[in-house]
């Protein structure tokens, strides 16, 4: 059998938003990179700037879903030393009318991941959990620590929960060293619509066409915003850092910002002179979210560096140059 190649990460959703930008800096930190997307939702456009840095035969790039049986063929041929799990179903709505199609990417596709590591000797398979697993927390327990066992209120909670459960259990009974970085609300560069930090996509695309921008409720719901940088830089560390196996860490600023307060920071940065629309509260919407980064501090040795306005005016600078083209 081959040995793993040590400089070697696989990226699944390496074509997405969050992906993309961790491609771009794994090539930047030395590795070499294969980079894996069934380019459902993500967008080989997004992987330009990889391709521009990487020299010859650092990045490769597959077509591949994580579910098919190519996938444990391509883990097989390269052996990578780390995956890094991102390719995910990410719409709430989605999960909600359609479970088994949920269940199927990030239940079963984290399986697929999982046994295609255990089986070709990956040292380590490090997953991008969401915000949504903790489900609606009572005030005592904000912002959010690592013990916190709220259920989720939505399949697509559940089933990244069950896919950071799995990767763990596979790290005490296979070996195979997980890493869970359960996410806040990320945004950034490159984002849809999708997702828990969507609304910021949202939000700068509405601004910047002139078009009308709802707020739904008071206005005053919280959530911890953490900008894609910041968030790559994470799990940049995960692939590395030793003590990081078998943790299950959060990621996020540890600071609360209202809808209210995010729809001004993005009015700003567009010169968007409109008040809101203000519509009825979302049924099921949780109130607020945010998260205690510490031990995400104390074991990969991570923070934050960027706060809201500064997150946002490079988001919307982005947008306004990708609207361009």
């Amino acid at each position: 059998m081959r040995a793993v190649a040590d400089d070697l990460v696989l990226v699944t959703g390496a074509a997405g938003f969050i992906g993309s930008h961790l491609v771009a800096r794994l090539l930047a930190d030395g590795h070499r990179v294969v980079a894996v997307d069934d380019l459902s939702t993500g967008r080989l456009d997004n992987l330009a700037p990889a391709r521009a840095q990487a020299g010859e035969g650092r990045l490769q790039f597959d077509h591949l879903d994580v579910t098919s049986d190519a996938f444990d063929g391509l883990v097989g041929r390269m052996r990578p030393a780390a995956i890094v799990h991102l390719a995910a179903q990410v719409d709430v709505r989605t999960s909600v009318e359609r479970p088994l199609e949920d269940a199927r990417h990030n239940i079963l596709g984290t399986l697929q991941v999982l046994e295609a590591a255990r089986r070709h000797g990956v040292r380590r398979v490090v997953y991008a959990a969401s915000i949504a697993g903790y489900g609606d927390p009572p005030a005592d327990r904000i912002p959010l620590t690592e013990d916190v066992t709220t259920p989720p209120i939505s399949p697509y909670g559940a089933s990244k929960r069950a896919g950071g459960d799995y990767v763990l259990a596979y790290g005490a009974t296979h070996g195979v060293e997980g890493v869970v970085l359960t996410l806040a609300n990320v945004y950034g560069p490159h984002q849809s619509t999708a997702g828990e930090g969507g609304v910021v996509a949202i939000f700068t695309g509405r601004m910047l066409a002139g078009a009308p921008c709802t707020v739904f409720g008071d206005g005053e719901q919280t959530r911890d915003f953490v900008f894609v940088d910041d968030v790559v830089d994470a799990f940049a560390r995960a692939v590395r850092v030793p003590e990081a196996a078998g943790e299950r860490l959060l990621v996020g600023t540890g600071v609360a910002t209202t809808v209210t307060a995010l729809f001004g920071h993005v009015a700003a940065a567009t010169d968007y002179p409109h008040a809101p629309i203000v519509a009825p509260e979302r049924p099921g919407e949780v109130r607020h979210s945010v998260v205690d980064p510490s031990r995400a501090r104390s074991v990969l040795g991570w923070a934050p560096w960027t706060d809201v306005p500064a997150g946002v005016a490079a988001t919307v600078a982005w947008a306004a140059r990708a609207g361009d083209r």
